[in-house]
């Protein structure tokens, strides 16, 4: 049966709506500015709490204190963290940028820690990479803060309309219009089809602009720190509309995150090891001499490195954070948010080492954009996590990721304000005439299973280029088991975000394949050196084609 237009009021809006899908810190800033103008739909395909943003402890980044601190400084940080690919032009656009945003957030009553000497009276810290004290947080929960805030307002805000449990399937652009429309009308994007999952029917959503919010792609490793919305739906839904992404390859993965079968996205801050917790195997050898002259000090990524390597050379599971010898009190005092955390779970860390895994944190690439949120597709924007404005380099910086996500969501809102609303041809609506009802969800939790660990395997930490291969050959078989069955069973969620995953799979192992050096985040055994010069990894779909297009 095909589908109707939606319920949610776009036909009935003198004017069309902007669709934002994706309600973390990204989507809500785009919300929050557009909305006093017109009309927005604000999409989440889960719980509206359920945003990466929620899980950000650390701060966001702002030159605000004049006295010690200056664009120049933070910009150089980045530079400096980036390993030599960061867009020097963005880094400082958003620098410059970054107090203004703080400004916003305090004004709409994000609850920052304060200090009455402070710059702006607020306490900034300092953390890795970072030259000066340039952190604004909430104490250490600074990303719930900032989310419980901009979603009160949100749902109180006239002009936004909340879907709440739907999830984007595929943006409509020319190439699903009738062959006539398609020779008189430019391609752009026009809106997307989205699953109301609740209600288990696919409609039709028509948008001025439609703005990609959806986070990363943490979820396609066996371990990873993200929330379970992080299944890159943005990144994958605008390569296939045609858009470029860009530096795919690097993945910045935290070193130590607790292994537990009923808990397996909770870090361990590094201030563990900061304070004197060592890593060790299981049989209680300490590694971390073995691999760097600072031991358990060395940089994340060193760490993290390490750590893969020793689970692979032994055949590990995990390995051991062990802080015991730091006493009880110390513990409690210092780290009672883990210690109260891993004694639910049965673990008592004053007495027994911790088990912990690497996993995969932050995306640092994804759909190309300019620096007011424009993708290669026009009516298409994307912001924050899923996108690739050259800030993060090769490696990102602590704290610039909630500062890029205001500062390009307040750009893109302007930009979209600007435009006029674009005539609309009659959009097809989503036909599901020819599919039924999937007999069986076996092939999909398989599927997501073993996609999941050979990434972990084969395109985790350390790279080989054989790997790599073993692990493109394998994605494409699955692409096209899965591709069988989207084509044959009605969509889920589960099997939107499988279908999802496979894609942007794909483009992180060839875009680490096509990176012949090691730089920031990408480590390859078979390319150790690191070029005097280097560039981002862009890629394009072909032109024509069908689904999955390769890239070049």
């Amino acid at each position: 049966m095909a589908s109707s237009k939606p319920s949610v009021n776009t036909a009935a809006k003198a004017e069309l709506p902007v669709l934002i899908i994706g309600a973390g810190l990204a989507g809500l800033t785009v919300a929050l500015h557009m909305a006093e103008s017109q009309p927005v739909i604000l999409m989440a395909k889960r719980g509206l709490g359920e945003a990466a943003t929620a899980w950000a402890q650390g701060g966001i980044v702002g030159v605000v204190d004049k006295e010690h601190d200056s664009v120049d400084s933070h910009v150089a940080d980045t530079l400096d963290a980036g390993a030599g690919l960061v867009v020097e032009s963005t880094a400082r656009y958003i620098a410059e940028e970054s107090a203004e945003a703080i400004r916003w957030l305090v004004e709409q009553g994000v609850p920052f820690t304060t200090d009455e000497s402070g710059p702006m009276g607020l306490h900034l810290t300092r953390e890795g990479g970072h030259s000066h004290r340039r952190i604004a947080h909430a104490a250490d929960a600074t990303g719930k803060a900032i989310h419980e805030v901009l979603l009160d307002k949100a749902r109180a805000h006239k002009n936004i309309q909340i879907l709440e449990h739907w999830i984007a399937l595929d943006l409509i652009t020319n190439r699903q219009l009738d062959a006539k429309t398609q020779r008189t009308k430019p391609n752009r994007c026009y809106g997307v089809y989205a699953l109301d999952i609740k209600n288990n029917r696919v409609e039709t959503i028509e948008a001025k602009s439609v703005v990609l919010a959806t986070g990363g792609v943490g979820k396609v490793y066996r371990y990873t720190s993200n929330p379970d919305t992080a299944t890159g739906d943005g990144i994958a839904m605008a390569w296939r509309a045609g858009c470029r992404v860009g530096n795919m390859e690097f993945i910045q993965f935290h070193p130590t995150c607790l292994y537990h079968p009923s808990d397996r996205t909770f870090l361990i801050t590094e201030a563990m090891r900061g304070e004197g917790g060592l890593l060790k195997l299981p049989d209680g050898t300490r590694f971390m001499p073995e691999h760097d002259e600072r031991h358990e000090l060395a940089p994340r990524d060193i760490v993290a490195r390490a750590i893969d390597f020793e689970m692979k050379k032994h055949g590990l599971d995990y390995v051991h954070l062990d802080a015991t010898h730091l006493g009880e009190v110390f513990i409690k005092e210092h780290f009672p948010m883990i210690y109260a955390r891993c004694l639910t779970l049965g673990l008592d860390i004053t007495k027994e080492p911790i088990p912990v895994v690497p996993a995969a944190h932050y995306t640092c690439g994804g759909v190309v954009t300019d620096l007011k949120g424009r993708t290669d597709l026009p009516g298409l924007y994307a912001v924050g996590e899923a996108t690739y404005t050259g800030l993060h380099g090769a490696n990102r910086l602590a704290s610039n990721s909630l500062l890029e996500c205001v500062v390009i969501g307040k750009a893109a809102a302007e930009d979209i304000s600007s435009l006029k609303t674009p005539a609309m041809p009659n959009l097809p609506l989503w036909d599901e005439s020819q599919v039924e009802d999937a007999d069986e969800q076996v092939v999909i939790a398989h599927n997501w299973d073993e996609l999941r660990s050979l990434m972990w395997n084969y395109v985790g930490i350390v790279r080989t280029n054989r790997r790599l291969e073993r692990a493109l050959h394998r994605i494409k078989l699955l692409r096209y088991e899965v591709q069988e069955y989207y084509a044959n069973f009605k969509v889920t969620r589960d099997l939107i975000e499988l279908r999802n995953l496979l894609e942007c799979a794909e483009l992180i192992v060839r875009s680490a394949l096509m990176r012949r050096e090691s730089r920031g985040l990408h480590y390859s055994r078979d390319y150790p050196g690191t070029w005097a010069v280097s560039y981002p990894t862009i890629l394009t779909p072909q032109a024509e084609g069908a689904e999955g297009d390769s890239a070049s």
